[in-house]
Parts: structure tokens; C-alpha cells; sequence
């Protein structure tokens, strides 16, 4: 397998011969890593369950980790799972990337699309899958929404939504999705919705889920659909690795004897833990409030519109790629280009930029940018 380089490595790359204004302290606002503090109840919770850590763990997640992850899903959207429609999983990174594998092993011709820009795991799949590769182009143009042909769902076995998007900021109505699950149905492939950066809101209206939309449409059974979500960003503890896969029931029991065999499943501290902080809203809520005046100094700094949900400004620039070097060189601060994110030209002409540090960094780190695009 033939495996592209990361985003990050690239960007070393295309910095390595850079050297950053010193007078500067250094920035990275490159990855998508809360820099909070996990809450304490949640490191309290680990350090108290140390004692499990003499029992194996069970593939598919034990119930008081099932049962708060339940929990979060009827507070936050309303819809109560039965069991055999979620697994626990080793965070979301592990079911992106084996999912399409187990799902297409047997696929005549495996075809795959997913949002591009995109979260190079989906990639990574799609070259382990040996898929063919529809990209859903996302732009400011379709308005950050996915398009494709009938003829090609026809011959499309998995396709893969991202929305909250990453690195776009964009979201979806339940009407857009509603249609997507009409959609699964009709050409019977398989959707996901990657709803990883869902409870990073700013506004009054929250971000919906998949598992809405197939109430909505009227798939009771979520047939054809799943969703994937992470306390990564939620809780600030992306260390947790504790994630989820959640909706068909017919396909998550065949996909829960595949997960048998892969050895993925999450130590019981860290389930103990995770349970307690799936469970728990309130700390979310601080990091929500942390997130939006992040976004209120960008407006007021940088003069951009505040988006609906996730911690990223998709930043337009001339040329990603100079402007990536020169911001780093005069103000030592790092952002990603977006080609790196994109294929086909896609992602060209932005620098995703992530706003994971507190008020006070940002502050500065936003006044630093805003000097440097200003004497351009």
C-alpha cells in the first residue's frame, strides 16, 4: 500500500528551511488538539480506576460505558438507541479508517466518496480498501455542501459526510441530510456522518445529527446509516481515546465480530472514565464559552464571520503556501495550508487555521496575523 504523507509532515517539510522571528514566542495552530486542561472530575475518575486495569476488556465496551454514551445521544439529539446500535470505540480514527475495509472486502469494484476537503484518514481507507475515490468537492461556490450525480451513488458503496465539517467550519441542515438518507436507501450504499466536532456550537441552533434525519425520513431502523462522534474535542481529552459508532443494527453486528478479531478495545480505566464524562454537560459547556470569544476576538480582529460550530477558521489567502512560510518566518506562528487537506485543486487558496489555546494566546496570536496580512 501506497500511503500519502500526512498534512503535518508536508508542513515540516515546506518549513524546514524557515527560520521563525524569535522575538515571537512559537504558535502551532495547526492541529486539531484542544489545549485545556481535561477537566479534573474526569482525571479523578482515571486515577480512581486504576484497579481495573487487571481485567482484559470486552470488544464491544462495557454497558456503564454504553449506557452513558445512550445517555449523550438522547440529551443532545433526542433519539433513544436500542443495543446493538452503538459500539464504544478506541476513539474514531481506529473506525474510519477499518470500517470501509471491513465494509468493502467483499465489494466487486469497491467505490467510495467522502467530503473533500477532508480528514486524510478517509483517504487512508480508501487506499487500504483498494476503492475507487469519488471526492465530494466542498466550496464556497456549492456553499460548503456535498454534490454527486445519481449515476454515481449508483455504483457508490460508502459515502462519507463530515459536518460539522472539518476543515471548513461548515454545517448541514436535517433537510440536507434528510435527503442524504433518502439517498442511502434509494441506491442502497452506506452512509456516514463523521459528527466528531458536534458540540462545538456557538449559536442557538445546534448542529444535528444523522441519527435525526433518519427519524426525520422516517428510518426508524437508521437503515444503511451510521454516525461516529468522539469526546476528543467534546471534553478536551483527546488521551481518552473513546469515541463511537452508532445506527444500523444489522451492519453494526457483523462489523462488532470483525472488531472481535482487530483488538481495539478501550482499557477499563479509560472506559470508567469516558462513561463518567459522557454523561456529564456542564464542562462542555465552559469549553463552548472558551470557543466563542475565541471566535469573538477573530471577529473583531481579523474581521471574519464566526462560524456555526468546530474550533477552525478556513482562513482565504492568495497563496496558502507562501503565506504559510512568511507568517511563520516574520511572526513564528504555523497554520496548515488547505491544499494539503484537499485533492484536485481543492483546499488551494486557504490556511486552516485551529483556535485551541486560551483567550489571552489567542488574542495575541490573532493581533500577530492580522499585522502580517496587513503589511503584505
Amino acid at each position: 500500500m501506497k500511503f500519502e504523507k500526512y498534512p503535518f509532515e508536508r508542513l515540516a517539510s515546506l518549513l524546514e528551511d524557515v527560520i521563525p522571528n524569535a522575538r515571537f514566542s512559537p504558535s502551532n495552530l495547526t492541529i486539531g488538539e484542544p489545549q485545556f486542561e481535561t477537566p479534573q472530575f474526569i482525571q479523578d475518575e482515571l486515577k480512581n480506576s486504576t484497579n481495573l486495569l487487571n481485567k482484559y476488556p470486552k470488544s464491544g465496551g462495557e454497558d456503564y460505558l454504553t449506557n452513558g454514551m445512550k445517555k449523550f445521544v438522547k440529551t443532545r439529539f433526542g433519539v433513544t438507541l436500542r443495543d446493538g446500535e452503538i459500539i464504544p470505540t478506541f476513539g474514531t480514527r481506529e473506525v474510519l479508517f477499518n470500517f470501509p475495509q471491513f465494509l468493502l472486502h467483499d465489494k466487486k469494484n469497491p467505490t467510495i466518496a467522502y467530503t473533500n476537503p477532508f480528514y486524510q484518514i478517509y483517504e487512508g481507507a480508501a487506499i487500504a480498501s483498494r476503492a475507487k475515490v469519488i471526492h465530494l468537492d466542498i466550496t464556497e461556490e456549492n456553499n460548503f455542501l456535498p454534490q454527486i450525480s445519481d449515476d454515481e451513488l449508483t455504483n457508490c458503496h460508502l459515502v462519507i459526510l463530515n459536518y460539522p465539517n472539518n476543515p471548513t467550519s461548515a454545517t448541514i441542515t436535517k433537510e440536507e441530510l434528510v435527503k442524504w438518507v433518502k439517498k442511502a436507501l434509494q441506491f442502497d450504499f452506506v452512509l456516514i456522518n463523521d459528527e466528531c466536532y458536534s458540540e462545538l456550537y456557538f449559536g442557538e441552533i445546534k448542529p444535528v445529527s444523522l441519527l435525526e434525519a433518519c427519524k426525520e425520513a422516517g428510518n426508524q431502523s437508521f437503515k444503511n446509516c451510521l454516525v461516529l462522534n468522539s469526546i476528543s474535542k467534546r471534553s478536551s481529552a483527546p488521551g481518552l481515546r473513546s469515541g463511537f459508532i452508532a445506527g444500523d443494527s444489522a451492519i453494526l453486528k457483523d462489523y462488532m465480530l470483525y472488531r472481535t478479531y482487530v483488538g481495539c478495545a478501550l482499557p477499563l480505566p479509560l472506559q470508567k472514565t469516558a462513561a463518567l464524562a459522557w454523561s456529564e454537560e456542564s464542562h462542555v459547556e465552559e469549553f463552548r464559552k472558551i470557543y466563542k470569544q475565541n471566535f469573538y476576538l477573530a471577529r473583531n480582529i481579523l474581521n471574519i464571520d464566526t462560524p456555526d460550530a468546530t474550533f477552525y477558521i478556513w482562513l482565504q489567502v492568495k497563496d496558502e503556501l507562501k503565506f504559510t512560510r512568511e507568517l511563520y518566518r516574520t511572526k513564528n506562528v504555523k497554520v496548515l495550508p488547505g491544499s494539503y487537506l484537499g485533492r484536485n485543486g481543492v483546499g488551494a487558496g486557504y490556511v486552516r487555521i485551529a483556535l485551541v489555546e486560551d483567550n489571552d494566546k489567542t488574542a495575541d496570536v490573532l493581533a500577530r496575523i492580522k499585522q502580517f496580512m496587513e503589511n503584505k
